[in-house]
């Protein structure tokens, strides 16, 4: 399946939808990943939050598809955002992977009581400069965090991985990211527990295109730009995710999808460190 890119800040491509890999692990990650890039997935996210990286890299050795057609992601963790610890870790996760480089690394959150994280995103720029690094994001970045990265190296963050979904639709994130050119990708796309599949604004549209709820939610995030990075091991739901460009939602019908926002839609509030799912 043809999935449809995007022309990224630094000139690289990022395909309009994603594979999530936590919390995938062992034999049942390797499999997983393997389905989902037969079933025409290529951008695969891990972190090294999510212990998975090796089963990453293991599987793309298997899939057999050429490595310039994958892009790879991968995050650095909180604790390492001194600069020294943050190259080490990446060089660490390239190693894990098996991989000559990584195509976009992030760091997966700001870390804002240590507030190093400035000389982390250093640290992922200058590894870019090397090669290690192809392209360079943040996650869980408010715009604060991203103006002083910015400010410091003179150097946007390609993406910004949030929260996201109609629960939390992040209206304002969003218009930050766009006056900045960061593409915004979504985490949690389809709200996990609290997936809003029997809400009308989304049975209603489903009924319409002959979809399925989770289609739309899918289709609703790639109609307003972002990159959603749905997670399933099973192939059937992998392929359903990724089908996605044969129908397309009224404005109306994004507008209601967008309504079902409400103040404490969002389903984390902490530290990533110890709560993995991002």
């Amino acid at each position: 399946m043809e999935v449809p890119t995007y022309r990224l800040g630094d000139g690289t491509a990022l395909p309009a939808v994603g594979f999530g890999t936590y919390p995938l692990k062992g034999e049942e990650c390797v499999a997983a990943v393997l389905s989902a890039i037969e079933a025409g997935y290529r951008l695969i996210d891990t972190a090294v939050n999510y212990g998975n990286e090796r089963e990453v890299g293991e599987a793309i050795r298997r899939s057999g598809v050429p490595r310039e057609e994958l892009v790879v992601t991968s995050k650095l963790p909180g604790r390492a955002h001194a600069y020294d610890d943050a190259v080490a870790s990446v060089r660490a996760s390239v190693e894990t992977m098996g991989l000559e480089h990584v195509d976009l690394h992030l760091i997966h959150w700001p870390n804002p009581r240590v507030g190093t994280y400035v000389e982390a995103y250093r640290a992922l720029v200058d590894l870019q400069a090397e090669g290690l690094v192809r392209s360079v994001g943040v996650s869980n970045f408010t715009e604060e965090h991203l103006g002083r990265v910015i400010d410091a190296t003179g150097v946007t963050p390609v993406v910004n991985q949030v929260e996201l979904h109609p629960l939390f639709p992040q209206v304002e994130m969003r218009a930050v990211h766009e006056q900045l050119g960061i593409r915004t990708e979504s985490w949690s796309p389809l709200g996990k527990r609290e997936a809003p599949f029997a809400e009308p604004a989304v049975t209603a549209a489903a009924e319409r295109h002959g979809v399925t709820p989770g289609q739309v939610v899918l289709r609703w995030q790639v109609q307003l730009g972002n990159v959603p990075i749905p997670k399933s091991a099973t192939p059937e739901r992998q392929r359903q995710n990724l089908d996605l460009f044969g129908f397309e939602l009224s404005p109306d019908e994004l507008d209601a999808i967008t309504a079902l926002g409400r103040p404490d839609g969002r389903l984390f509030d902490g530290d990533p460190d110890t709560h993995e799912e991002m």
